[in-house]
């Protein structure tokens, strides 16, 4: 009889590259290949340690000397709405949520069009095809779902989202970006707070919130928001008070962020 042994995840390191949050910052990533039958347990347990998913990646800011990059969750127990979001709940509350599989169709391509043309003309998405689209729907080897938020038949918002062990993963959302006065980002938040309710699952995985960028301020409007800073989930607390200076220790080198990554059967 043979027998294999489990292979471990590599990390690779992404080269440096313009920074999309903080001007004149270069960023890189660590990242692993997620593929095989053991994907669903490595995407959880690397979710709570930091990690996001792309299509079969996953990775996380590993910056030379800047850690201003913290992920973000919301403690679902935790979170109360305020008067300005009970206020985007109500306006939005004529729309139908539709959650189905992980395909793409031309009408998500053109909402996701007219989002990043009216939102992100010049991001790193802008010139995505419907092929690159496809793929960036598609490519997941989890348990995803598309949530569609229409009205009259007519598709306004679009969430990409993992389902994980413990929560639920927000991996990209667009929206039209003439219903402005609604706030559907917002919304789209809101709702699936109210989807981890009904699941009975604890967290809303949010990705990255970055103290001094305007992209990222209305993550920390969200009551319960937690971060994931010195290898522990921690309560934000008072936004003003983190800073997003540089400094050449800011973080461990490779090696040891590798070592310190807990694997789903129990290697580190």
């Amino acid at each position: 009889m043979r027998h294999t042994l489990p292979i471990a995840p590599q990390f690779y390191v992404t080269a440096p590259q313009p920074c999309p949050y903080l001007e004149g910052r270069m960023e890189r990533k660590l990242f692993t290949a997620l593929q095989g039958d053991a994907a669903t347990k490595l995407n959880d347990s690397l979710s709570k340690q930091g990690f996001r998913r792309s299509q079969n990646v996953l990775y996380r800011p590993s910056c030379a000397e800047c850690s201003a990059c913290m992920s973000a969750r919301i403690d679902v127990s935790k979170f109360t709405p305020t008067r300005s979001q009970r206020r985007v709940s109500k306006r939005g509350a004529y729309l139908d949520r539709r959650a189905t599989s992980p395909w793409a169709t031309e009408e998500q391509y053109d909402l996701f069009r007219e989002y990043l043309d009216g939102r992100h003309a010049t991001g790193g998405m802008a010139d995505m095809d419907m092929f690159e689209f496809a793929a960036m729907v598609e490519e997941t080897p989890i348990r995803s779902r598309l949530i569609e938020y229409t009205h009259n038949r007519k598709l306004h918002a679009v969430c990409l989202t993992d389902i994980l062990d413990d929560g639920l993963s927000m991996v990209y959302s667009f929206f039209d970006p003439a219903l402005e006065k609604l706030s559907l980002g917002t919304y789209i938040i809101l709702d699936h707070i109210n989807i981890a309710r009904e699941l009975g699952l604890p967290y809303i995985y949010l990705g990255y919130w970055v103290p001094g960028s305007r992209k990222m301020d209305y993550k920390a409007k969200f009551e319960g928001l937690e971060i994931y800073k010195g290898g522990q989930w921690t309560p934000l607390g008072d936004p003003s008070q983190y800073s997003s200076d540089v400094h050449p220790l800011s973080n461990d080198p490779i090696a040891e962020q590798v070592a310190q990554i807990k694997l789903p059967d129990g290697r580190i």
